[in-house]
């Protein structure tokens, strides 16, 4: 971290001579963390956007193709245990299609700033706890050191989870339902909306365990008023995943049970938290 960021100015004849800054400072510190993780979404976002190919055939598009590894991976295995076919399924084909006339240009650009953001997500969050470390206690400090590092996997891991598991099953339910007398022919917007809600949201409610670390950390939080209060969690969480995902029953049962699932490792999280502080209160009494 530079001197100037800490608001500390350098050695004069031997010592070190504190600085406090004005909110001014402040302000300008924070536009330059906002800028610099700006110019890291728009540089991968360009690279993105000269590869148009491999990002809509592969990725954008991959749980739309029967051959994708999600499908390929759960009639492999139902396959090994000896169910045969019984558990393959695939997506309907489907076109998609665009009314707009300038859908397709803007429809690029919007994905290209997303899976740039995607990418730079860890080096944003890097910028986000540069600015606020100077005003944190060495406890706050020695507690969330690890932060950076931890809250890229987890949300890495979730926007993954939204992808691969998520999104083939939702597409394969949704293009695969229908109603009588009803020809469905999804727009692209609708799909490129679909799939963002499926990872975006994902992997931030995968930082859960990560905030009840934190917050039994600072004594905000305990495992007792987690398991307290789990039934309201729930519910709430049920609620959460109503918002997060497209309007249909399936989807959201498909995010609601990982929720449930990190709540559960979020008391976890906290029970040995409270174990850890309680050692080094015996221990340093």
């Amino acid at each position: 971290m530079a001197l100037d960021q800490l608001g500390i100015e350098g050695p004069e004849n031997g010592n070190i001579v504190e600085k406090e800054m004005s909110f001014f400072d402040h302000l300008e510190e924070l536009r330059w963390h906002i800028f610099r993780s700006v110019l890291a979404i728009g540089v991968f976002a360009i690279a993105l956007f000269l590869a148009k190919d491999f990002v809509f055939t592969t990725v954008i598009f991959g749980p739309r193709d029967p051959d994708f590894i999600t499908y390929r991976v759960i009639c492999s295995f139902s396959n090994f245990i000896g169910l045969g076919d019984n558990l393959c399924f695939f997506p309907t084909e489907f076109k998609l299609i665009t009314p707009d006339m300038g859908e397709l240009f803007l429809t690029h650009m919007k994905v290209s700033f997303l899976l740039g953001f995607v990418l730079a997500f860890p080096y944003i969050f890097w910028e986000f706890w540069r600015f606020i470390k100077p005003g944190l206690y060495e406890k706050e400090r020695r507690v969330t050191r690890y932060a950076v590092g931890v809250c890229s996997v987890l949300f890495t891991l979730g926007v993954m989870f939204g992808y691969f598991v998520i999104s083939p099953f939702a597409v394969s339910f949704l293009t695969g339902y229908q109603l009588p007398g009803v020809d469905s022919t999804p727009a692209l917007g609708s799909y490129i909306g679909y799939m963002v809600m499926f990872t975006l949201p994902t992997g931030m409610v995968f930082e859960l365990p990560v905030v009840a670390h934190v917050l039994t950390q600072v004594g905000v939080l305990s495992s007792n008023f987690l398991k307290q209060y789990r039934r309201h969690a729930i519910v709430i969480l049920v609620a959460l995943a109503a918002i997060i995902t497209p309007p249909d029953a399936f989807s959201q049962i498909l995010i609601a049970l990982p929720l449930m699932g990190l709540y559960e490792i979020s008391i976890y999280v906290s029970k040995r938290v409270e174990k850890q502080k309680a050692l080094e209160e015996k221990m340093n009494p």
